[in-house]
């Protein structure tokens, strides 16, 4: 488990997600046992440093603190140096080649751990040397792969592929969808849109209810030409379907996307014109607890979905 590898009491990670990822979400994280993630996509360095500082001052257990860096950004190797002057040794890097700078930070003294959505990007992070990767189902919210490879099918996938941690991701909210994946193999879970709807979590509270009012069919995998992503079905992803119907460019979505529209959905609350990112999952979230709340409730599942299983 992964347990072995990062200083926390549960094998589940909280997702760095852009926007709704700030220090306060993954500082309740970091104290209710699992790994806490800040995610710095959405943050300048200068941001990204005032994240970690008030996170420190927020747990008693900074070392179970991470940042999560996508790599297709010009500021990452800035983002990357703010992290390791605030005393931050687990990174999990995304969107970009595990070679560009796993090596780096590993003479830094720090844990790798990368996304990948394929069985071949997974080796390529082994031989890279990665100390772990999280799989992710298309399942997910925010950004996903192009071969739509859903969680169930990958996770064993991957784990014929490579010898190190293989961390499940998409599709997961639940104490008995974390059991699920350790009985395929899987060393842990990284958990996102669950969090998402949390007291302490950085989005607005319009998009917290909006998340609990969810239903079975209320995302889609959509702007495949340009980064595929999975968009709550509000006015903005309406207007993308419209584009996508008569065959728009990659130039087009990417005009109609504009600046700003995730940062106007999910930290600004507005549901009309905001890209609002979230995972299909989102139609089985009832309620905004608190980061302690949920992580307990989860436990209490797993072990209830385990002794349920031993009495087959």
């Amino acid at each position: 488990m992964i347990t072995e590898l990062l200083p926390i009491k549960y094998p589940i990670i909280q997702a760095g997600m852009v926007w709704v990822s700030g220090g306060k979400l993954a500082a309740a994280s970091a104290q209710a046992g699992i790994l806490g993630v800040i995610g710095a996509g959405s943050m300048k360095p200068e941001l990204l440093r005032t994240h970690i500082q008030k996170a420190k001052t927020l747990t008693t257990h900074p070392e179970r603190l991470a940042v999560n860096v996508p790599l297709l950004y010009k500021l990452t190797q800035e983002q990357l140096q703010v992290s390791l002057e605030e005393g931050i040794k687990i990174f999990i890097t995304s969107a970009g080649s595990p070679k560009k700078y796993t090596s780096w930070l590993k003479e830094q003294g720090c844990i790798v751990i990368h996304v990948i959505s394929t069985p071949e990007l997974a080796f390529k992070c082994q031989e890279a040397g990665c100390d772990a990767v999280i799989a992710e189902g298309f399942e997910a919210g925010g950004h996903n792969g192009r071969d739509e490879i859903t969680t169930l099918c990958l996770i064993p996938q991957v784990l014929k592929r490579v010898n190190i941690p293989v961390i499940a991701a998409g599709g997961i909210a639940t104490g008995e969808a974390w059991l699920s994946m350790m009985g395929l193999g899987a060393a842990g879970v990284q958990i996102g849109t669950r969090f998402v709807a949390t007291r302490e979590s950085s989005a607005h509270d319009n998009f917290k209810k909006l998340i609990t009012e969810s239903t079975f069919n209320s995302t889609m995998l959509m702007m495949k030409k340009l980064v595929p992503v999975r968009l709550y079905k509000n006015k903005f992803y309406d207007e993308v379907a419209k584009l996508e119907e008569v065959c728009a460019s990659s130039e087009k979505l990417e005009e109609h996307l504009g600046h700003g529209r995730a940062r106007a959905g999910m930290l600004e609350g507005d549901l009309d014109e905001g890209e609002l990112e979230i995972g299909q999952i989102a139609g089985l979230i009832e309620d905004i607890p608190t980061v302690a709340e949920l992580v307990a409730d989860l436990v209490t599942d797993y072990n209830k979905a385990f002794k349920n299983l031993k009495s087959f």
